[in-house]
């Protein structure tokens, strides 16, 4: 990938070109990829996944794929595939990621705490990519499940993700995209190893090396990412927003927009002062300023961390409950899952017949055949897939969109700005999302609806100390106990849930959080200068 960003190719090519296969050695000539993934990917088994494995439930669904249950037809042994839809991958970028995550877990040594790629394969749908099973559920739910948390416990999971962070950096990879949600525990035993799960925003890196994509999950990043000039320093940064979430319950750095999130990065103050933190040892919190040094060059490699005397005797450290940690933790549990589930109604309608409506429209408003749109076939554009921004901020969008500068935009520019307003601003999308929620009909998303929308359990639980109260409490903002169309559109447009995000962070936003961090003076104008997303 190099050492900044890989521009989106000008796709101007007719319908029946289309589709060349992106996973070719040569890329159809318009996908560059790492040589050692394409070697890897043309060296795979010639047989079909079918041939070897039967697969079963889903698992988990991502921007790009779906994960299954599989097992193997001789042996009975059970494995997770991660199925990556190619025609989902419409950018020079998503085929690289593909290709270079195959590279990347080939390249890693075995480790009990990374998990093992077994083989791949492919086929004209997708790219299939067999996996070790983590049955031991997410680091957060374990934590909830648990009933309480302790110091002793936070040290030995940061440990691990520390541990997992060096191992990558020794082998010339950085992670770039570390949150609890990529770490699973490969059984529901106590003493169940946990595993890193997900390299799909990994790179290679060589000493001294500086990157400028601005990847990954915005409550994890570090102010070098958001100033695009970093190298594998920013892992260590995750893993201390992790620790801080360990401790306390929240991320450091919190909003309700990405720019808010941005420029509480960027500002770096660390609030040591409320419950739980006056009963957290002064070593864990000394461990996490160290963690969450603002300056890359100061900031601990992972190497100083594990020699943190926290870590080092972490047999001593307190065992009394940090309570304030799982009910938080429960709390953005139970609201992401509902944001989770509508995103994915949300996904499902947005799939490729959607995009390739969007390649259509692309070619109605490229009158002239050009393989570009300028500013007003966009506005008009923007305006037949009902999104209501003002011309300014079609303007706004316009410059922050238009990656390569050139007063236009190219086939892969139009659809990472129009999909992304689809997402926020389409009514029927939410709608149709709603409708799933709100079984009856009534028009509402009603206690009992909710209940089953986020997999609660435990219907006798007192509604004063219940998720779904704490959800409504959130949510219900006329207070009459269920919610409303408009109250749901408000909660899936307001800000990002801390706790999950997508895949890769998507470029058009990111250009757009760039340029507002530029305006208000948080980043210099060398930040930005000559870099593409």
């Amino acid at each position: 990938m190099g050492n900044c960003c890989v521009g989106i190719s000008a796709a101007s090519q007719s319908k029946k070109d289309r589709k060349p296969n992106p996973f070719a050695q040569d890329g159809g000539g318009a996908y560059p990829a790492s040589a050692a993934a394409a070697q890897i990917l043309k060296n795979q088994s010639k047989c079909k996944i079918t041939d070897k494995y039967a697969l079963g439930k889903e698992l988990g669904r991502g921007e790009f794929g779906i994960t299954y249950l599989c097992t193997d037809i001789e042996s009975g042994d059970k494995d997770a595939c991660k199925s990556i839809s190619k025609r989902k991958l419409r950018t020079a970028v998503d085929v690289e990621d593909v290709r270079r995550e195959v590279a990347i877990m080939h390249h890693l040594p075995k480790h009990p705490n990374i998990v093992k790629l077994k083989s791949e394969y492919e086929d004209e749908q997708a790219v299939h990519l067999v996996m070790e099973l983590c049955e031991g559920g997410e680091l957060f739910d374990r934590i909830i499940a648990r009933g309480h948390y302790t110091e002793r416990a936070a040290a030995v999971v940061t440990r691990t993700i520390v541990e997992v962070v060096q191992v990558c950096h020794q082998h010339g990879v950085m992670h770039r995209d570390l949150k609890p949600e990529n770490f699973l525990f490969a059984n529901k035993k106590e003493s169940s190893p946990l595993k890193a799960i997900d390299f799909g925003l990994s790179v290679f890196f060589k000493p001294g090396e500086k990157f400028c994509e601005i990847v990954g999950s915005p409550y994890y990043m570090a102010p070098e990412v958001l100033k695009r000039n970093y190298g594998p320093e920013i892992d260590v940064w995750s893993a201390g927003v992790i620790l801080y979430i360990l401790l306390c319950g929240v991320p450091p750095f919190w909003a309700e927009t990405e720019q808010g999130v941005a420029q509480a990065i960027l500002r770096g103050i660390l609030d040591f002062k409320r419950d739980p933190w006056p009963v957290v040892s002064d070593s864990a919190k000394a461990l996490v300023r160290h963690m969450l040094e603002p300056d890359p060059k100061a900031r601990y490699n992972a190497q100083q961390v594990l020699d943190h005397p926290w870590l080092q005797n972490a047999k001593k450290n307190s065992t009394l409950p940090l309570d304030a940690v799982r009910s938080r933790l429960k709390q953005f549990s139970a609201m992401n899952k509902l944001k989770k589930k509508a995103l994915q109604v949300i996904a499902e309608i947005l799939g490729g017949e959607e995009v390739e409506k969007l390649r259509d429209m692309f070619d109605m408003m490229d009158t002239d055949r050009s393989g570009a749109i300028t500013f007003e076939k966009l506005k008009t554009g923007l305006i037949q897939i009902g999104s209501q921004l003002t011309e300014g901020e079609v303007r706004q969008l316009m410059d922050v969109a238009d990656v390569d500068g050139n007063g236009t935009l190219d086939y892969g520019e139009f659809v990472a700005a129009t999909v992304h307003l689809q997402r926020l601003d389409n009514d029927d999308h939410l709608h149709k999302a709603f409708t799933h929620f709100d079984a009856d009909g009534s028009g509402y998303i009603e206690v009992e609806e909710l209940r089953v929308a986020i997999g609660d359990d435990d219907p006798s639980s007192d509604a004063e100390t219940s998720v779904i109260s704490s959800i409504l409490e959130e949510v219900d903002t006329d207070k009459d106990g269920r919610i409303s169309y408009d109250e749901f559109a408000a909660m899936m447009r307001r800000g990002t849930d801390w706790r999950k995000a997508s895949r890769q962070y998507s470029r058009d936003r990111f250009n757009s959080l760039s340029m507002t961090l530029l305006r208000n003076g948080s980043v210099t104008p060398a930040a930005v200068q000559n870099t593409k997303i």
